[in-house]
């Protein structure tokens, strides 16, 4: 496929308002693709290079841009720059001085290859490479391209396109249906790149997506917990289950290949840089190939006591790791384990899995495992609970002995209780920002008075207005939040967006923000879970974080999530 094809669909893409219009924009765009470009569109339509846990930046910034758009059509930097100043768009300022009549014949490979080279170069020097790479590639293409080569490059495509929504769309253009959706999505969520599996779908077929199997050094989307109200619920629920310590921490997946070691955080990216003890202590087992989660917490090796959060936050540092790493050494609490040696454990029981982690693992070691009971008394599951809470730890993850370990789900298999249930709505809800709006009285020298909130429909990929936000943000906060949702916001409601209230200024779903609340209500105002024109909504609702960035937008709390705790939220009890 020509580039120039591909920026078409980019052109319609950002005009629709319908998810099913994007869902048919994307089957069409797919069916002209073949195994060789296939990922690459893949990765165009999600914004980015690559997936995050690869670490590709392309580091290119407003001036260099600038330059860049200067030097390929001889236009003065200071026209450039109050073109930008007026249209606000750097992709539209190289669209206008452009030459119109250039035709292109760059396929989406080439152009990809080309910033992808971009994004590689470093060193003394970069800056100026840099700009002239991209100033190179502009002059090869039409003006429609520069448009969105521009964009894609600043990070400002801004065509909100889901992963289910991509799912869907790559097996209508190959089967003619939706049906193998769930099996590339099962393959997604066994390897976090939606590109890779495209281009093993295109190679291979339906047969191909059937066999993929798990990795090591690709990211397993991470297995997640359901809540429920009470122990007593929790064992009516599940019978007899094992009752894991829930820690406070950094979420942990190790991958180790021989000598080889990555670990990844919660929202897949590669943190591997700032947890070097662990990766020595990883170095040391006695295992070809690993795959296992865990939570890393730093702890006082005097007194060996775990410190909380807040502390453990200091080691997501770019620099100074070692001397940080001696004052707040890490250990790394294994609870789950995916693979071993050449044996995919992901469709093992967990008491299978947890056999081999106590055959593995002790629990004083930098690696170490988590503590459980196997129970089906309330009481004594109630015990345990409190013994946990009372070392300091966050709560407990209640585990179905016989269930597999579920890539990318979160369901019944694991469900959690945490200290802070005393009422369901005393833990947070995280949600993503779908808009805002303007501030009256004191805010209205920030712009911005509050955001519209939304949690996700796994079932429809569309996000759900559950509330509006305006408290527990500071000054600084609210002006900051200003210029982030400025620099995605769009014209028109989003595609993948549901809602009945209309904010001053909507944006692109990319912001995760948490909440807490007094209780969720009924509502006709917004559109969680609406049925008869009436849906969920929060009362009294406050952000006690800012943006969440340890969170992916389809990470936020679910649909199904807010409706289960309304039904639970007068029932929370430990026993």
């Amino acid at each position: 496929m020509r580039f120039e094809e591909l920026s078409g669909y980019f052109l319609e893409l950002e005009s629709i308002t319908k998810r099913l219009e994007m869902f048919d924009i994307l089957s069409e765009a797919f069916s002209k693709a073949d195994k060789k470009d296939i990922s690459k569109i893949v990765y165009f339509m999600q914004e980015e290079l690559l997936p995050p846990f690869f670490n590709i930046q392309l580091g290119v910034a407003d001036k260099m841009v600038e330059k860049a758009i200067s030097g390929a059509y001889g236009t003065d930097i200071n026209a450039v720059k109050a073109a930008y100043k007026k249209m606000g768009d750097l992709g539209e300022v190289a669209e206008k001085y452009a030459k119109t009549d250039k035709k292109s014949s760059l396929s989406v490979s080439e152009v990809y290859d080309d910033i992808f080279q971009i994004a590689r170069i470093s060193g003394e020097g970069s800056v100026e490479a840099k700009v002239h790479s991209l100033s190179t590639l502009l002059k090869e293409v039409s003006a429609l391209e520069a448009k969105y080569i521009i964009r894609f490059v600043m990070g400002k495509l801004r065509l909100g396109v889901g992963e289910a929504t991509i799912m869907e769309a790559l097996s209508k253009a190959k089967t003619g249906e939706r049906k193998l959706k769930p099996s590339l999505e099962r393959a997604f969520n066994l390897c976090s790149d939606l590109g890779h599996v495209a281009e093993v779908f295109y190679g291979g077929g339906e047969e191909a997506i059937k066999k993929f199997k798990v990795e090591v050094m690709r990211p397993i989307r991470p297995a997640l917990a359901e809540r429920m109200p009470s122990a007593e619920a929790i064992i009516k629920k599940l019978g007899k289950c094992a009752v894991d310590q829930k820690f406070d921490g950094f979420r942990a997946q190790v991958h180790k290949d021989g000598n080889e070691v990555k670990i990844f955080s919660r929202n897949l990216e590669d943190i591997t840089h700032f947890m070097p003890e662990i990766v020595d202590a990883v170095k040391l087992l006695n295992h070809k190939k690993m795959i296992f989660d865990g939570e890393a917490l730093t702890y006082d090796e005097d007194t060996n006591t775990l410190y909380p959060f807040q502390i453990t936050i200091q080691r997501k540092r770019k620099h100074n790791i070692k001397e940080v790493s001696e004052n707040y050494p890490l250990r790394l609490f294994v609870f789950d384990l995916m693979l071993l040696d050449n044996t995919d454990l992901m469709n093992e029981s967990y008491k299978s899995r947890r056999e081999e982690i106590d055959r593995i693992f002790n629990q004083e070691s930098t690696i170490s495992k988590s503590k459980i009971i196997i129970t089906d008394d309330s009481e004594e599951f109630t015990k345990f609970f409190e013994e946990t809470i009372g070392a300091g730890l966050e709560g407990v993850v209640a585990k179905k002995l016989d269930a597999p370990y579920s890539a990318g789900a979160r369901n019944f298999n694991w469900i959690k209780i945490k200290r802070s249930y005393k009422s369901l709505l005393n833990d947070t809800i995280d949600m993503a920002i779908l808009g805002y709006f303007k501030g009256r009285g004191m805010r209205a020298n920030f712009g911005i008075g509050a955001v519209l909130g939304g949690v996700y429909n796994k079932n429809t990929d569309m996000f759900e207005t559950v509330t509006k936000v305006g408290s527990g943000f500071s000054e600084e906060q609210f002006k900051e939040l200003r210029k982030m949702l400025d620099d995605i916001k769009v014209s028109n409601k989003p595609a993948r967006i549901n809602s009945v209230m209309v904010p001053d200024v909507w944006v692109l779903p990319k912001y995760v923000i948490t909440v807490k609340a007094d209780e969720i209500t009924r509502s006709p105002t917004h559109t969680c879970g609406q049925e008869g024109g009436i849906g969920y909504a929060l009362r009294f609702p406050r952000a006690v974080s800012f943006i969440r960035n340890d969170k992916g937008v389809e990470d936020v709390n679910t649909t199904h999530e807010i409706i289960e705790m309304f039904k639970n939220q007068k029932k929370v009890e430990l026993k």
